[in-house]
C-alpha cells in the first residue's frame, strides 16, 4: 500500500503545475493533501475526482486559506471531517478516512511563523490535540497521520538548525511536544527507516533554499506501531516542483 502526503500550497496552483498528472502515475493508493486554499465550489472535476480516485475535502471557512483533503482508490468505509472543536475545524485542519482496520488522517498543524498571535494559536492546537492522539491509540486500530506538522523534531531535520533555535517550527516547546507524541507509542516512519537521512520536505522561497537544499523536514507519516513495522521504503519526490513542499511517499506491506 502506497500512502502519499503532500502540502499543495494551493490545489489550483498545484493542478496548474501538473500535480494530478503526476498523481495518475504515482501508484498512490491513498493521498493526503494539505493547504488546499480552496472551497468546494473552487474545485474542478479533475481536482475533485481525479481518474481512479475518490476525493474528500475539509476546506477552511476563510477563502484561499488552509484546508485538507484525502484521495483514495478504494472508497472509505467512513469519513470524519474535523475534530469537533469549532475554532480548529473552521480552519480545515483534520480529515480522517477509515478503510477496514486502517485509518488514514490528513493533518495540517497551524504555522506560528507569521505572528506571535498565530504561535499562540499553534500552541493551543497542540495542547488540545494531544488528548486526541491518546484517544486514537485507544481505538486499537492501525492509523497513519499524514501531513504538515510544521515542526522539525531534531537537528537532523533542518539544514540551518543553529539559526532557527528561536524560530517557530523549531522551538524547544514544539520539539518537546513532538517527543511526547512519540513517547505515547506513535512512530516517525521516515526517521525509523532512515536514521541518518535528513528527508527535507519544505524549502523557503527566500534565496536559493530549494536549489541548495536548505530545507526542513516538517511533513510526516506518524503511525501506530503495527503498520509502521510494515513500512518498506520511503522517498521525497523532487523531480517536479508542485509547491514549496515536496510529496512524501511511503510504501507499506499492509493489507487491512
Amino acid at each position: 500500500m502506497r500512502i502519499v502526503s503532500a502540502n499543495l500550497n494551493g490545489i489550483r496552483s498545484a493542478h496548474n503545475k501538473g500535480f494530478f498528472d503526476w498523481l495518475a502515475g504515482s501508484g498512490a493508493d491513498v493521498l493526503c493533501v494539505q493547504e488546499l486554499k480552496a472551497q468546494h465550489d473552487d474545485l474542478t472535476e479533475a481536482m475533485r475526482a481525479p481518474d481512479g480516485y475518490h476525493g474528500f475535502f475539509h476546506p477552511a471557512e476563510k477563502k484561499g486559506y488552509s484546508g485538507v483533503g484525502i484521495y483514495s482508490r478504494k472508497k472509505p468505509d467512513n469519513v470524519v471531517e474535523g475534530l469537533g472543536i469549532a475554532d480548529i475545524d473552521m480552519e480545515g485542519r483534520y480529515l480522517r478516512a477509515d478503510f477496514g482496520k486502517l485509518s488514514v488522517i490528513s493533518l495540517y498543524l497551524p504555522s506560528g511563523s507569521s505572528s506571535e498571535e498565530r504561535q499562540q494559536i499553534k500552541f493551543a492546537f497542540m495542547e488540545r490535540f494531544m488528548p486526541h492522539m491518546k484517544a486514537l491509540l485507544a481505538e486499537g486500530r492501525e492509523i497513519v497521520l499524514c501531513g504538515d506538522w510544521n515542526i522539525a523534531h531534531k537537528e537532523i531535520d533542518l539544514k540551518n538548525w543553529k539559526g532557527n533555535l528561536k524560530n517557530s517550527g523549531f522551538l524547544p516547546e514544539e520539539r518537546a511536544w513532538l517527543t511526547n507524541v512519540f513517547g505515547l507509542g506513535w512512530v516517525d516512519v521516515w526517521r525509523t527507516l532512515y536514521p541518518e537521512a535528513p528527508g527535507y520536505t519544505w524549502w523557503s522561497n527566500r534565496g536559493q533554499a530549494y536549489a541548495k537544499d536548505v530545507g526542513w523536514r516538517i511533513d510526516y507519516h506518524i503511525a501506530t506501531g503495527g503498520i509502521a513495522k510494515t513500512a518498506k521504503q520511503a522517498s521525497v519526490y523532487k523531480d517536479v516542483k508542485f509547491s514549496d513542499h515536496a510529496p512524501l511517499i511511503v510504501d507499506y506491506d499492509f493489507k487491512g
